[in-house]
């Protein structure tokens, strides 16, 4: 009778060694630590976490399919680079997902006390600006857009943003001090507030779409200025 209970735990430690190996990987690959193009074996991969080859490989298989790694038979695997036409793709999809998240969050009109962490998260932003604290902004930036995610209230298009957002993560803390100082995301934040708090879902569409097209083509630029074929 004592078999059941000692699979199932076996069964949920394995789990919980795979996302433990996938965190810490994609980790590395959003941070740069692991920059595009960079190759490790699988056995090299196992050493730097401390873990076995089988959560690893599991958790590899895992970031393939989100697009971050190719899997090269017997090489393990290499970072995939991140190129203009990704970004530009990358945005589309952010853009039209994001306007959903506003038109469902704008329908319901929420209330201060659901805003208050968006609020707080732009405060955040200009004082990171004010100290010239780029990283910070980058960090408080990321906030405001998982919260809003959050309030829209739709999980399977939260899932489907944040992996994208994931994904562009990498070029943005790339190019974050290629760019002009990012003075126009925090107002453009506070349009998005006051029109979700006013329950204009027009409004709100128009305003988080054009936030959208302001950064893609910043980001877009410096590509192309700086004659960026990948990242």
């Amino acid at each position: 009778m004592s078999a059941k209970p000692s699979n199932v735990q076996a069964v949920i430690a394995s789990a919980s060694l795979v996302d433990a190996a996938y965190q810490q990987i994609r980790q590395r690959i959003l941070d740069n630590v692991w920059p595009p193009g960079h190759r490790a074996l699988e056995q090299e991969v196992a050493l730097a976490l401390g873990m076995s080859r089988t959560p690893v490989r599991e958790a590899i298989m895992r970031l393939r399919n989100e697009g971050l790694v190719e899997v090269i038979p017997r090489h393990g695997l290499r970072v995939l680079p991140v190129s203009p036409t990704d970004m530009r793709e990358i945005y589309q999809i952010l853009t039209a997902l994001e306007c959903m998240a506003a038109e469902l969050l704008a329908q319901r009109q929420p209330s201060e006390a659901e805003l208050k962490p968006l609020i707080d998260a732009n405060k955040a932003m200009d004082k990171a600006l004010r100290a010239d604290d780029l990283d910070a902004w980058a960090a408080a930036d990321e906030r405001f857009h998982a919260h809003f995610l959050e309030l829209a209230g739709n999980r399977q298009l939260q899932a489907t943003v944040l992996n994208y957002w994931d994904r562009a993560h990498r070029a943005r803390m790339f190019t974050l001090r290629l760019r002009p100082k990012p003075v126009n995301s925090t107002k453009e934040h506070m349009r998005m507030v006051d029109r979700l708090r006013a329950g204009d879902v027009e409004g709100a569409v128009a305003v988080t779409r054009a936030h959208r097209a302001r950064a893609n083509a910043e980001l877009i630029a410096i590509f192309e200025h700086y004659r960026l074929q990948q990242l």
